[in-house]
């Protein structure tokens, strides 16, 4: 992995590319997305502050355990500018996602379970299938067709 000096304050894409491992073109829609900022030089090449880093790796990070990019850009818009998330951040933010957490596993869990009953069936009975009409919502809501 390339080394930066220290003395260097800011990142090319190429560079924050190779010491992120994110590809240019990940970078360049996180930007997009309001996930990292740069700033242009005069040859409208962007520049990234060195805090841009740890701002990837916590996007990167919260990507891997299915946390949506909207919800991400709304943690890191809770950060001051030009701060870099840190433990304690990662920590708060963790919490407030682990409801949503918990109920991605649940369902993970309920598909897992279910899935061969599905594959044995056939029919996708949306009375009785676990997986499309769990505890038959749809019938509570509804009368006749539904979907």
């Amino acid at each position: 992995m390339p080394q930066i000096p220290e003395k260097i304050h800011e990142l090319t894409v190429g560079q924050l590319s190779a010491r992120s491992g994110a590809a240019v073109s990940a970078l360049h829609f996180y930007e997009a997305k309001g996930l990292i900022s740069s700033r242009r030089t005069s040859g409208n090449q962007r520049r990234y502050t060195r805090d841009a880093l740890r701002r990837v790796a916590f996007v990167r990070a919260a990507q891997r355990v299915g946390i949506p990019l909207a919800s991400i850009r709304e943690a890191l818009a809770q950060l001051p500018e030009e701060r870099t998330p840190n433990r304690q951040d990662w920590a708060r933010l963790s919490e407030a996602w682990r409801a949503e957490l918990d109920d991605r596993i649940t369902r993970l869990g309920r598909l897992r379970d279910h899935l061969t009953d599905c594959i044995g069936c056939g029919c996708l009975s949306m009375e009785t299938c676990a997986l499309s009409n769990p505890d038959d919502v749809f019938g509570e809501r509804l009368t006749g067709s539904r979907l």
